[in-house]
């Protein structure tokens, strides 16, 4: 495998978590499906209370890190690990959900008492570890943020409302355990799949499938050819969010582009690295987490922390286009990125964050104009699996990064203009297109579903889609990428 693809920590480690992430996804599950079905059964004294304990299928905890602002920079690389410790214990949290699903049907108050309650001691620890390193590196401590250290138990319902969502389940009076969809994951479920072929059009698309951008302003385009990943460069870590923090995303991505990406990467490493862009200039770096095809098959990574020990489970689906494209701003002239801007679209805990940063889509071929933000779809034969991201093109001038990763970029406005002291840089556009065999969704059950790597407690949901991008680019090639989108033309 690529270069990146290396175990996630000690052997003794890794078999630790690996053994406790298959008794909550596997044999957990099978203590769900049995419990789910007798919830319901009358003639119980306690039916109420397992119909309740039933819905705790997954853990919501406040996202702290889209809540903090104003880190000062020498603070942020131990803020960014206290962050990620937030998220293990989450999984770990997770873990002990899902296994213990006999002792919940018997005690109402387990969850609350052995789970949710020693996590809100364990977050409160590292929150308090945050502020104190914010004060140390010069800043405020944010107000009020103990009050983020609580979890509650959450069912498998998509919070929130909106986005671009579409249809009604294969079945919609059909459920199904959210313990173990039966491919020793949970989910993702039947529920989470819709024909695209009844879905409505919600959306006018371009020739490649990705929005149109309009015929004024800056209308040209640059498309930068750098594979599908055919190096099979993999790891779990995440160089934005969780820099210097091994395992830090808790899924595995592909990487097209820079060849040097894991969390220990510094700019000068991104700077001096191969890259599998056909533009030498090009070496940034592109990454989404894999889709894989929950078919039994053990990966390279199957006993590993970000795959199969943290219920990332099958085969691994390589692209077969993955189509990069720069575009302009139907408002006017866009300004060079500046090298080494991170940007991040779509949200990685969408499923319990609620849909504000959910933004990529899903689709299929010859049904563009038909996009899912919270349903993968069901295509027919002869067409494929699609997902597309539009990133934010507005940059505020000065940073390259921000505390909570995202507020030094921005979304142009409905008129395509951006927020004051904004200005417009190239709006990336990725479009991946893969073959995947439809999976079988009868009675509200789905056999061999195909989902995204995620987070453990997010189970797999469509809407927890995301990507993310380092610009790498040499001086000489972004000027050429903006003197191509400025002028009209489209360059590759």
């Amino acid at each position: 495998m690529g270069r990146n693809a290396r175990k996630r920590r000690t052997p003794l480690a890794t078999k630790v978590m690996a053994g406790t992430a298959a008794l909550a996804l596997g044999g957990g599950g099978l203590v769900w499906a049995d419990f789910y079905a007798s919830a319901h059964e009358k003639g119980h004294g306690h039916d109420r209370t397992r119909a309740a304990a039933a819905q705790v299928a997954t853990i919501r905890c406040p996202d702290v890190g889209q809540r903090l602002r104003n880190v000062p920079r020498g603070a942020r690389a131990g803020v960014d690990r206290e962050l990620a410790r937030l998220d293990q214990q989450i999984t770990e949290a997770y873990a002990r959900l899902a296994s213990t699903r006999g002792a919940q049907q018997g005690d109402p108050g387990f969850v609350q008492n052995a789970i949710l309650g020693p996590l809100k001691s364990k977050r409160a620890a590292a929150l308090d570890r945050i502020s104190a390193g914010i004060r140390r590196g010069g800043g405020q401590t944010p107000r009020g943020l103990d009050r983020f250290a609580g979890c509650q138990g959450m069912g498998t319902d998509r919070p929130g409302g909106g986005g671009r969502g579409g249809g009604a389940s294969p079945d919609p009076g059909a459920s199904q355990a959210p313990g173990d969809n039966g491919s020793g994951a949970a989910g993702p479920v039947a529920a989470d799949f819709v024909d695209i072929t009844t879905v409505e059009p919600n959306g006018v698309q371009g020739p490649n499938g990705l929005a149109a951008d309009g015929d004024t302003g800056s209308t040209g385009t640059f498309t930068t050819a750098c594979g599908v990943n055919e190096n099979d460069l993999h790891n779990s870590d995440n160089l934005i969010v969780a820099p210097g923090v091994d395992n830090g995303a808790h899924h595995t991505h592909d990487y097209v582009g820079n060849q040097d990406n894991d969390a220990f990467a510094g700019d000068d490493d991104l700077a001096a690295a191969e890259t599998s862009c056909e533009n030498q200039g090009d070496r940034s770096t592109y990454y989404w987490p894999v889709l894989r095809l929950q078919d039994g098959t053990d990966e390279f990574d199957a006993g590993d922390l970000g795959g199969g020990a943290e219920g990332n489970v099958g085969t691994i689906l390589k692209a077969r286009q993955a189509e990069i494209r720069f575009a302009g701003n139907k408002r006017g002239d866009v300004v060079a990125m500046p090298k080494f801007l991170r940007i991040i679209t779509g949200d990685a805990k969408a499923f319990t964050n609620g849909l504000a940063n959910a933004n990529t889509a899903w689709s299929c071929t010859g049904f563009e104009d038909r996009q899912l933000t919270d349903k993968y779809p069901l295509c027919p034969d002869g067409s494929q699996v699609v997902r597309t991201a539009n990133f934010q093109s507005c940059w505020d001038g000065r940073n390259t990064d921000s505390a909570n990763h995202r507020d030094h970029v921005a979304f142009v406005r409905a008129d395509g203009s951006c927020p004051d002291g904004f200005q417009a840089v190239p709006q990336l556009q990725v479009r991946l297109v893969y073959d995947v065999p439809a999976p079988v969704v009868k009675k509200g059950q789905v056999r061999e579903p195909y989902a995204v790597d995620g987070f453990p407690e997010q189970l797999h949901k469509p809407v927890t889609d995301h990507n993310d991008f380092i610009n790498v680019m040499d001086e000489e090639l972004m000027d050429e990428v903006v003197r191509c989108i400025n002028s009209g033309e489209d360059c590759s």
